[in-house]
């Protein structure tokens, strides 16, 4: 299976392929970083607490950008060494590099939910957490740790996406977690009167669709791969037969000789 995105690559002229690709990738960027902002907008609306519990979430925030530095470490490095990969028209060496990304991101995702959720009180003190706004982050940390691993592919694998010239695609998984979040932030903040806790368990929950929404998008118009007969077929090569969930990255991998 050829990438659709290669004839264009090679014959429309740059400014207009950097536009087509910069745009989305620069509104997906603003959408990512709403996520923090609409958390902030409704738990600084809870009554009687809602100023020490904004404090206790701004607190977290360091953290919160470690999980994502780690995320953009394998995606933004990795993707780009599969782009340049492909481009030499070494199919082969760029599926590997995706597989290793994405089991990268796997293990790296199960390190850190395991050594920040059990550091992640003395590390909030360390960044300024005080006795009355400590447990509104500590709260708040507790359960969006653990989706790190979906945090992590999300936004890892997204970059793959977007490096093969589907930056839309790419644009659309963030704008669909985002919405999510959006939607689910009211309902479980004053709905289920869940607080900081309900802020977080939304967030994890969408950035979880988002990381289904890039597996899935194998199932539609996946730049990574795509189940064809019961064969995981990609741009690379077929091999593996489909799991339950449709081509995972991983299963994507070259035939052999």
């Amino acid at each position: 299976m050829n990438n659709p995105m290669s004839n264009r690559f090679a014959s429309e002229k740059i400014p207009k392929l950097i536009l087509s690709l910069a745009a989305p990738a620069v509104v997906a960027q603003v959408i990512n970083a709403l996520y923090n902002v609409v958390d902030r907008m409704f738990i600084g609306r809870m009554p009687g607490t809602g100023t020490l519990a904004l404090t206790g979430i701004g607190v977290s925030f360091p953290i919160i950008m470690v999980i994502s530095a780690f995320a953009a470490l394998i995606g933004f490095g990795g993707a780009p060494l599969a782009s340049i990969r492909m481009g030499e028209g070494n199919h082969e060496k760029a599926e590997r590099l995706l597989g290793a990304s994405f089991v990268m991101l796997l293990i790296v995702s199960m390190l850190l939910t395991i050594s920040l959720l059990t550091l992640k009180s003395p590390l909030l003190t360390l960044f300024g957490a005080s006795p009355d706004t400590l447990p509104y982050a500590d709260d708040y940390m507790g359960i969006y740790l653990t989706g790190t691993v979906t945090v992590l592919l999300s936004l890892g694998l997204n970059q793959f996406i977007a490096a093969q010239g589907f930056a839309k695609t790419a644009m659309v998984t963030v704008c669909v977690g985002a919405a999510v979040n959006t939607i689910l932030d009211p309902v479980f903040i004053f709905g289920m009167h869940m607080g900081v806790r309900g802020a977080a368990l939304a967030t994890v929950i969408s950035q979880t669709i988002s990381a289904v929404w890039c597996l899935d998008s194998s199932h539609r118009n996946d730049p990574i791969c795509v189940c064809e007969s019961n064969i995981c077929a990609s741009t690379f090569g077929s091999s593996g037969a489909c799991s339950p969930w449709g081509c995972l990255p991983l299963l994507c991998s070259p035939p052999k000789a």
